[in-house]
C-alpha cells in the first residue's frame, strides 16, 4: 500500500480522538515506509545510494541496497511493533493509541506485499516466515483501498461536521436554526 493511504488508514482507526491525535496518527501510519524507504529516496536525492528504478515496474529486490533491508525487517515486524508499543506503555504509564497505526500498517501490508518485492516480516526476528500476497499497486487493489478511504472518510467528515452543528446548538445563549 502507498504510504499516504497507510497515514489515511491509521489516523482514521487510531486518531479520531482530536486534531494532534489524527495527526499523530498518520505520521505513525506512515512511519514504517518512512524510515525504510524514505531514507533510501533521501539517500539517494543527496547522491549518498543509488536511486531504484521503478521504470520498467518493481525492480529486482537485488538493487535495493542492504540497509534498507534491515530498516524494513524492523520497521515492518509486528513483533517490534508491539515491544515498542508496550515499552512506551510502560515507560508512559498509558498506552499511545496512535501507535496502533503502525500495527495496522504492518498487518495491511502482509496480504498486499508479494515475495515479487519485500514480502512483509511479520514476525521478525522471531521468524523469517513472510505470506505471498498480492501487489498492492495492481488497478483492483488500488480502487478498492481508494474507494474505502473515500467512503470512511466522508462518513467521518460528515460525522465531525453533524457534532460541530450539535454543539453550536446546545450552546447556552445561542439561537438555534433549528427551531
Amino acid at each position: 500500500m502507498d504510504f499516504v493511504s497507510h497515514g489515511l488508514w491509521g489516523s482514521i482507526a487510531f486518531g479520531r480522538k482530536s486534531r494532534t491525535s489524527f495527526s499523530l496518527a498518520f505520521a505513525i501510519g506512515m512511519a514504517p515506509d518512512l524510515f525504510s524507504f524514505g531514507v533510501l529516496y533521501v539517500a539517494a536525492a543527496l547522491g549518498l545510494s543509488p536511486s531504484p528504478d521503478f521504470s520498467r515496474g518493481t525492480p529486482p529486490e537485488s538493487t535495493i541496497p542492504q540497509y534498507v533491508h534491515h530498516l524494513y525487517n524492523y520497521t515492518h515486524s509486528f513483533v517490534v511493533f508491539l515491544t515498542v508499543f508496550f515499552l512506551v506503555w510502560l515507560f508512559l504509564k498509558r498506552p499511545v493509541w496512535e501507535l496502533g497505526a503502525w500495527g495496522l500498517h504492518v498487518l495491511a501490508d502482509v496480504p498486499l506485499h508479494s515475495y515479487a518485492f519485500f514480502p512483509t516480516p511479520l514476525l521478525w526476528p522471531l521468524s523469517d516466515w513472510k505470506f505471498d500476497g498480492w501487489q498492492w499497486m495492481t488497478p483492483g487493489i488500488l480502487i478498492s483501498n481508494f474507494g474505502l478511504l473515500s467512503l470512511l472518510y466522508t462518513w467521518y467528515i460528515r460525522q465531525l461536521l453533524l457534532n460541530k452543528k450539535k454543539k453550536v446548538e446546545t450552546r447556552p445563549g445561542v439561537i438555534s436554526r433549528a427551531t
